[in-house]
């Protein structure tokens, strides 16, 4: 099969559009139209729906949009993987970093560590995910992905990395009891600024307050980062946090830091990876200087 229609349909399914993806291709329309008619002749199958707003994917096109991008990605590795043979790695490595965890602490000695050892390894740190960052890995969008392990899920391998509890963090005017520790049941009354349900903090909050039998105040769902160190330094409400992700991006000298307690609050971080599409040269480095930073990493 062409991989050259592949990528057209790949890049029809994204733009929405025949037309607006013969822009982007410098493609004539109806060369590109004609790589689609191809497709859908040899699979037998209608692959898009066409309407006055564009074209969308059927079921069959949704698959095979799918494998195209996993096929896609294994050419352009097998590529790079060919040309730098014999060389230093090089080329192209996505990485994902869970918002909320150690990977805010983690982002810059990572990519100070490639750009020593590896000069010719482009990395892309992506901490904004528009997704669910398994499934970037999963369709090979993402080559790995730092995360917290929400458990077996087909399709991606977890390495654990680090287990880190959680800390109420919170500005001088918030009423929070004193001392270093405060148990979950006395924060019944604390506004709390916390992510949306998707993202495993927030799941692991709200079931260690459902142990101590209060309920969470949430007074903001908050997904980004700036927005939430901007509302807590502005004394609008707590958060909660691994001490090294508090570190990172919260001014902790000048803000009130508790381990919550009664229960224990820990998340389990892992190193993500696809369970069927091998790693590159180049990703593999960056998959070895990541346990390197583990390993030696101090929050």
């Amino acid at each position: 099969m062409d991989t050259r229609r592949l990528y057209s349909f790949v890049k029809i399914v994204d733009a929405g559009s025949i037309t607006r993806a013969a822009d982007i291709l410098r493609i004539a329309q109806p060369a590109l139209s004609q790589h689609v008619s191809m497709l859908e002749r040899d699979f037998k199958q209608q692959l898009l729906i066409r309407s006055k707003r564009g074209v969308a994917p059927t079921e069959a096109g949704r698959a095979l949009y799918r494998h195209a991008q996993l096929i896609l990605r294994q050419v352009e590795q097998a590529q790079a993987a060919v040309s730098v043979s014999g060389r230093a790695p090089a080329g192209s490595v996505s990485v994902g970093l869970a918002p909320y965890s150690t990977g805010a602490a983690l982002a810059l000695p990572l990519l100070r560590a490639v750009r020593e050892r590896y000069p010719d390894i482009v990395l892309h740190i992506n901490e904004n995910f528009g997704g669910v960052i398994s499934e970037a890995i999963m369709t090979g969008r993402m080559d790995m992905a730092f995360i917290y392990d929400a458990g077996p899920i087909r399709g991606v391998q977890f390495e654990p990395m680090r287990t880190e509890e959680l800390f109420l963090v919170a500005g001088p005017g918030c009423a929070v009891p004193g001392g270093d520790e405060v148990a979950a049941g006395d924060l019944a009354e604390v506004g709390l600024l916390l992510p949306s349900r998707i993202h495993t903090i927030r799941r692991v909050v709200e079931a260690a307050f459902a142990r101590a039998e209060v309920e969470p105040r949430v007074v903001g769902e908050i997904e980004s980062v700036l927005t939430l160190v901007s509302a807590v330094g502005a004394d609008l409400g707590a958060t909660v946090l691994p001490w090294s992700a508090a570190r990172a991006i919260l001014d902790t000298e000048h803000l009130m830091v508790r381990r919550i307690v009664d229960p224990v609050i820990e998340v389990k971080l892992s190193l993500c990876t696809s369970d069927h599409q091998p790693l590159s040269e180049a990703a593999l480095a960056v998959h070895d200087l990541f346990h390197e930073l583990i390993a030696t990493f101090r929050p």
